[in-house]
């Protein structure tokens, strides 16, 4: 365990918050709920950006970029959108500062340069997108439209906690039209697929694919369908959503098209989206009691090379030889770091690399040159081994592979573990408080017996699962029920 650090077991909020700080991936900034991401966390979010992006870009879709703000007409064209989001504004009032006469060096707001319109941050873009579609739109031949944008976006949030909630966040967020009801279908559930093979693949992470409930969907969508995960501590995090809007949207900014048979119709919509939220999963996914661990596909270094030595002369051999094994690895594609700096002792950059969870650490001192050996450490199990260092490039590829699959399927182990299912609500209720995780349970399906649930036990229904149905009774009301939902209390 590291020095001076919590266990999951003795504080979990503390010890996510210890790990965000000291692994340097993010910390609060001087504005209220919102955050600096540093450069090693910020790495980690570009290798996300990076794949996500090359998975949409296989499948048709195309970037681009849309304006930070959305005039408050066109925000409220859509009115579920709008009242969905309208506690979350931050709104543009002012265009103008001036210098205050009475108090010299400070700045007030220049009442004569109030606008016109008020101007919302955007919280998500659907307004300022589909009323530029409307003049991208004429015809069937203008369809599909295929894009998304990688962005910032501003929603209010009263509680924050860096990573999973805060007040700006990063995200994509893509927007598609399309011809038919049953196209804008399947790309809804198309990129749902690209999020759960990126989050299994990539973030080591197992998910769950389901459909929001009524109340839990996303305002403004006919249907929200949505991949779940569970985290260490038994509560559920959202980790990606994507929506079917049918033609609210297109109805709500008069966007039609001429059909094939020449007549005017609506639109039919989808929007999706991640964000850094996926940050605070992959930390609470894989960390342990000796800090972050990160999967091989996302780590900034995947080996980190630490030279020991006595004097210059053995530096010198020393990361002669360890450049030479770095530049073996980096050909096989592997990201390598060699931290050949004499201003930090090999304990402490051990240390180091542990907490920041390198998946491999690589030692070599003088011994280890004479006998043609190198120290190999796994963060994932903690082992240590000598090899010979002329096998090494093979043994390490096929070390990350295995850190990798290891990862993974750890977090399933840990899910199934902690997934229950139960008949009556005193069971559920009692599950809940002593061991939390995904619980199964029967709903009727309304939301007077959801909203019961959640203001009695603060549990959510997570999703409803693309499960084969299994008929029974509500555990609330005992009414009739085609299948069993997933309940958890959530991030």
């Amino acid at each position: 365990m590291a020095k001076g650090f919590p266990t999951r077991e003795e504080d979990y909020s503390q010890w996510y918050n210890e790990i965000v700080g000291r692994a340097d991936l993010a910390e609060h900034s001087a504005v209220r709920g919102c955050m600096v991401i540093k450069p090693y966390g910020f790495s980690i979010w570009e290798n996300m950006q990076a794949e996500l992006d090359r998975m949409f870009k296989a499948t048709g879709h195309t970037n681009a970029y849309f304006p930070l703000f959305v005039p408050k007409s066109l925000f409220e064209a859509e009115e579920k959108n709008a009242e969905g989001f309208a506690k979350e504004c931050a709104v543009v009032t002012h265009y103008r500062l001036k210098t205050d006469e009475n108090n010299k060096g400070k700045l007030i707001v220049d009442e004569n340069a109030k606008l016109e319109e008020e101007l919302i941050v955007r919280p998500t873009s659907e307004a300022i997108i589909w009323k530029t579609y409307k003049n991208w739109i004429q015809s069937y031949r203008d369809l599909p439209i295929l894009v998304n944008q990688w962005a910032n976006v501003v929603r209010w949030e009263m509680r924050t906690r860096l990573f999973l909630r805060t007040a700006e966040f990063l995200w994509q967020e893509g927007h598609t039209a399309h011809e038919t009801k049953e196209e804008a279908l399947e790309e809804t559930k198309m990129i749902l697929d690209i999020y759960a093979e990126f989050a299994e693949k990539y973030m080591a992470m197992p998910v769950i694919k389901g459909v929001k409930s009524e109340s839990e969907k996303f305002a403004g969508a006919e249907e929200t369908y949505c991949i779940e995960a569970l985290m260490q501590d038994g509560k559920a995090l959202q980790a990606g959503t994507s929506h079917f809007l049918g033609q609210n949207f297109a109805k709500a900014f008069d966007v039609k098209f001429t059909s094939k048979e020449g007549k005017l119709e609506y639109v039919w919509a989808t929007s999706w989206g991640v964000s850094t939220r996926l940050m605070g999963a992959l930390i609470m996914t894989h960390s342990d009691d000796n800090g972050l661990v990160l999967p091989p596909q996302l780590a900034p270094h995947q080996v980190a090379m630490v030279p020991i030595y006595k004097g210059e002369e053995q530096r010198e051999k020393v990361v002669a030889e360890l450049k030479k094994v770095k530049s073996e690895l980096e050909k096989r594609g592997i990201r390598v770091k060699l931290d050949d700096r004499d201003t930090h002792k090999p304990g402490w950059k051990f240390a180091e690399y542990e907490f920041k969870g390198v998946p491999i650490r690589l030692a070599m001192g003088m011994r280890d040159l004479e006998a043609g050996t190198i120290e190999v450490a796994r963060r994932d199990t903690m082992e240590k081994k000598s090899l010979d260092v002329h096998d090494l490039p093979n043994k390490v590829e096929h070390m990350l592979e295995n850190i990798q699959e290891n990862l993974y399927n750890k977090a399933v182990d840990r899910r199934e573990e902690n997934t229950h299912s139960v008949d009556s609500y005193e069971e559920f209720k009692e599950v809940l408080e002593k061991k939390g995780g995904f619980i199964y349970a029967h709903w009727d399906g309304t939301s007077e017996t959801e909203e019961k649930i959640k203001q009695e036990t603060k549990a959510t229904i997570r999703c409803i699962p693309f499960e084969k149905a299994e008929e029974g009774k509500c555990m609330v009301s005992g009414k009739p029920s085609k299948q069993k939902v997933i309940f958890a209390k959530a991030y």
